[in-house]
């Protein structure tokens, strides 16, 4: 790639699209954000979309909604995939899951298109703590899931978005797969305590069974397909398949992943999850 070609980033607006794309605008590369909310509109559920977003674009970073386990994934992304490289995009960077035998249906698919194709393999963000769906039942002190004592290396979204941008505008990494993980195993309960040091607050972990904690999405109105996703993840993907480390990041940057500690810590010192818990005390 050269200083002058277009990157087109999937799920720019979302944890690790946000950040791949500040990188690259940070180098001075031109970058486009592919969202419902975009200056050029995307929308997965929406082939029509694709071809505008595509146009004059020479990678792509591929980040798939709701999730690559979602039933319809590996077929929406072969099509994407193919359309890409018709369109002239050669370098397909696809943002997959561990373990998961639909991210890696979705991985078939990248390769199958004949793009210069580099997948990343991540474990759990921790951003999902302080960014996604667990920032609230943080902020409450309290954070209750299906999830007993199953080690997760969760990885930092930055440590994602690094490689993503190496491998986006590096040589050497077409057809090469990436295991990105963070440099320890932590249960649900240590990465929860952990937030708690940090802040200094009382924040406790809860163990609930599978079919209590779906009530409470379907009693909130989530759609059924979203509950049964979720519950996917948390009693399939988080059976213990995904407890060992990946090198990923070390092998692309060249240095170790960062602790979780270092996201909590770094983390706790924006405020959001003290200032959104002292709002929520005070009302």
């Amino acid at each position: 790639m050269t200083r002058d070609d277009l990157t087109l980033v999937l799920g720019g607006s979302g944890k690790t699209g946000s950040r791949v794309a500040r990188l690259l605008t940070g180098r001075g590369l031109p970058v486009r954000i592919g969202s419902r909310s975009g200056g050029v509109p995307f929308d997965w559920t929406d082939p029509a979309t694709w071809a505008p977003a595509l146009e004059g674009a020479r990678a792509v970073y591929i980040a798939y909604y709701t999730d690559l386990a979602a039933p319809e994934a590996p077929d929406v992304i072969g099509a994407f995939a193919e359309l890409a490289v018709a369109s002239g995009a050669r370098r397909l960077v696809l943002l997959s899951g561990r373990g998961e035998q639909g991210a890696e249906a979705c991985e078939k698919a990248v390769a199958r298109s004949g793009a210069d194709w580099t997948v990343l393999r991540a474990s759990w963000f921790a951003q999902n703590f302080s960014e996604g769906y667990l920032l609230e039942p943080v902020v409450a002190g309290e954070v209750a899931l299906p999830v007993f004592e199953v080690g997760e290396p969760f990885v930092d979204a930055a440590d994602i978005a690094e490689v993503a941008a190496a491998v986006l505008t590096q040589h050497g990494h077409t057809g090469r797969t990436y295991e990105l993980t963070g440099p320890r195993l932590l249960t649900f309960a240590d990465a929860v305590a952990t937030i708690a040091e940090a802040t200094g607050r009382d924040i406790s972990f809860v163990y609930v069974p599978a079919d209590d904690y779906a009530a409470g999405p379907a009693a909130d109105g989530v759609p059924d397909e979203v509950t049964a996703l979720l519950m996917y993840l948390f009693t399939t993907v988080l059976d213990g398949r995904g407890s060992y480390l990946g090198d990923g990041v070390q092998q692309v940057l060249g240095r170790p992943a960062r602790d979780f500690t270092a996201y909590a810590h770094g983390t706790a010192a924006t405020g959001i999850w003290t200032d959104k818990a002292t709002d929520r005390g005070a009302a």
